[in-house]
């Protein structure tokens, strides 16, 4: 029930911001400041999330977007226009399968057995058939891609997600997403530490290819986001996308 009424919330909260959405300006963009716990009566606060941080959050959201449309984006356009299509899903499909171990291990953690199976399945065909991953053949053969993080893994134990929190750069967390994320992080470099030390890789060579694997990634990852900084036309941006980043947590922590 509740994750029926999760998805209906999303659902509201994606039209009404369709409804509000405004031209794209050519203006200097000027950051609504407006926050709804002092704009809307305390009742009809359907937006509200524990946000003690707030005027932090606030500062940083501001710098995220200003970094966004100035550095980020020219850099992803410049990269879309560099690399083919084809190619642009090769580099999706490689990370993807990188991935894949934090999704199996997380799945294994949660006892979500179905999913440590599907994932260990996608894993031997796309790192095979798949030429390393550059190919997602295991969604051609009809074995969807499961989606699981520690942060995920800490909220199905209980873990509460505590203080709502803007990351420079990276955008919306809270706190145990984020913590759940360094957790994936450090898996993510022992496996990459094993896989340099069977292909024989040494350090000065390793510390390269960790930065460029970094930057690609995080070109690829805002590649694949439409979402653009102050385009709603709401006065209440911020609250929306901090509303929207809770449902959608919840919902997956529940699938």
């Amino acid at each position: 029930m509740k994750r029926t009424l999760n998805l209906t919330l999303l659902i509201f909260l994606v039209l009404m911001v369709g409804c509000a959405s405004a031209p794209v300006q050519k203006e200097p963009v000027i950051p609504a400041r407006l926050s709804v716990e002092h704009a809307v009566p305390e009742e009809q606060r359907a937006f509200y999330i524990y946000d003690p941080w707030e005027s932090m959050n606030r500062r940083i959201y501001n710098f995220n977007a200003v970094f966004d449309e100035y550095v980020f984006l020219p850099v992803v356009r410049a990269y879309e226009f560099v690399l083919p299509n084809f190619a642009q899903t090769g580099v999706t499909n490689f990370f993807n399968n990188l991935g894949e171990i934090n999704n199996l291990l997380n799945s294994l953690l949660q006892f979500k057995m179905t999913k440590a199976f599907n994932t260990i399945g996608r894993i031997a065909l796309n790192t095979t058939a798949g030429v390393g991953g550059l190919i997602d053949m295991a969604t051609h053969a009809g074995v969807k891609r499961e989606n699981e993080d520690f942060g995920q893994t800490l909220g199905f134990y209980g873990v509460g997600p505590g203080p709502y929190l803007i990351v420079p750069v990276a955008g919306p967390y809270n706190l145990r997403d984020a913590a759940g994320w360094g957790v994936d992080l450090v898996a993510y470099n022992l496996m990459m530490n094993q896989l340099y030390r069977e292909l024989a890789i040494k350090n000065k060579t390793k510390d390269t290819v960790n930065w460029g694997l970094l930057a690609l990634f995080a070109i690829d990852k805002r590649h694949k986001y439409s979402f653009r900084y102050f385009m709603t036309g709401s006065p209440f941006e911020y609250e929306f996308v901090r509303k929207v980043y809770q449902v959608y947590r919840e919902f997956l922590i529940e699938s």
